[in-house]
């Protein structure tokens, strides 16, 4: 090709080029996880206004409507999150990876998911002030989740979103199990035979949600590997702290929106914990629940996603490692590689004379001349 004039070429010019290790890989199916998001914060909204409504006006609402709050917001985190993770991938393939669009179009998704359940909230809630401070702590947890997406990894965030939705699932069927685990862990008519019954039934939830946990977020970042492999063989690889990150990621995320409830939620509980004192000692022991259960998939997530990614990993090869067998012959020896007539004078005299006498005893090989 001839260089074309007034253009330099790409040794010459000072640009950098595009290295292929430094783009940000995009999330996979962040369409069908916000889908799955909406449907299932719109499943919380509509299960709690059905319990709200189906209970008596005042103090039973009150104390449902605090009992149903922690559903919401988790589901608010995980719908924000994966709506602002979808227009995030959007956002990038039209525009590039910008930083500053990248966090503005992560708030946006988040915004326009709180702003349509606080809209949904007030319109088929029942017009009380305990209907606004869930409709103004969900929107503030949508918010922040949307923020969450706006990081520069973008699948191990998908991986968060992923087990979060799982976790959120698996704990909403498994209070189906509930009585029978009551019953196979001794809990009887005494007051400390439950306490001690519902305190093995929270751990066994909190175990094996964060072994669901971690096994998704390491699920999840495996098929988004092969994926961007597929399409790009340069496609950088994610390291350990990204599936530590995503295995985490669920725990984290109760945590969070423990802390959303009690900052936002704060003046539903406190009504809720005035109306007697077993409302006191329930919104308390709850409290606690919900902490230790966070802290358990949190870790529980993180060393199993850790531990999947552990197992794929080769054995790296040291120096003190043994060389292996090859077909290489042995090395040549020095004597080899000394040219024709330095051989001849450094052989045996004896040797060449034993030669000679044998090839003169051979009439049919002596000199005719002789």
């Amino acid at each position: 090709m001839t260089k074309q004039p007034g253009r330099p070429s790409a040794a010459e010019s000072d640009e950098p080029a595009v290295n292929a290790a430094t783009r940000p890989l995009p999330a996979p199916g962040a369409t069908v996880l916000a889908l799955l998001a909406l449907g299932w914060l719109a499943a919380m909204l509509w299960s709690t206004r059905e319990a709200i409504t189906s209970a008596a006006a005042g103090v039973t609402a009150i104390s449902l409507s605090a009992f149903a709050l922690p559903g919401v917001i988790s589901a608010a985190l995980v719908a924000g999150a994966a709506v602002a993770l979808a227009g995030g991938n959007l956002l990038a393939r039209r525009y590039g990876d910008w930083a500053t669009l990248r966090f503005a179009g992560a708030i946006g998704g988040g915004m326009l998911v709180g702003l349509a359940a606080a809209v949904a909230i007030n319109l088929t809630y029942f017009d009380t002030s305990t209907t606004n401070v869930i409709a103004g702590t969900t929107a503030a947890a949508a918010i922040i989740g949307g923020a969450l997406a706006a990081a520069r990894t973008a699948p191990a965030i998908g991986a968060v979103v992923t087990a979060a939705l799982g976790t959120l699932i698996f704990v909403v069927a498994f209070s189906r199990a509930r009585d029978p685990l009551f019953d196979l862990f001794g809990a009887g008519d005494s007051q400390e035979s439950l306490i001690s019954a519902a305190k093995w039934v929270s751990r066994t939830e909190s175990l094996v949600a964060g072994l669901l946990a971690g096994l998704l977020a390491f699920g999840y970042l495996t098929w988004a590997r092969r994926r961007a492999v597929r399409r790009d063989p340069d496609a950088p690889a994610l390291r350990w702290p990204a599936y530590l990150l995503a295995g985490a990621g669920p725990g984290l995320l109760l945590l969070l929106a423990e802390v959303i409830i009690r900052v936002g939620g704060r003046s539903l509980l406190d009504l809720a914990s005035a109306l007697s004192e077993a409302d006191a000692v329930a919104q308390t022991s709850l409290g606690t629940s919900r902490v230790d259960n966070g802290i358990w998939v949190l870790f529980v997530g993180a060393l199993t996603a850790l531990i999947a990614f552990g197992r794929t990993l080769s054995p790296a090869h040291t120096d003190d490692d043994e060389p292996v067998d090859s077909p290489v012959p042995d090395q040549a020896d020095p004597e080899d590689d000394k040219p024709g007539y330095a051989k001849a004078y450094d052989a045996d005299p004896t040797e060449t004379s034993d030669d000679a006498q044998a090839v003169d005893a051979d009439p049919a090989k002596a000199d005719p001349a002789r």
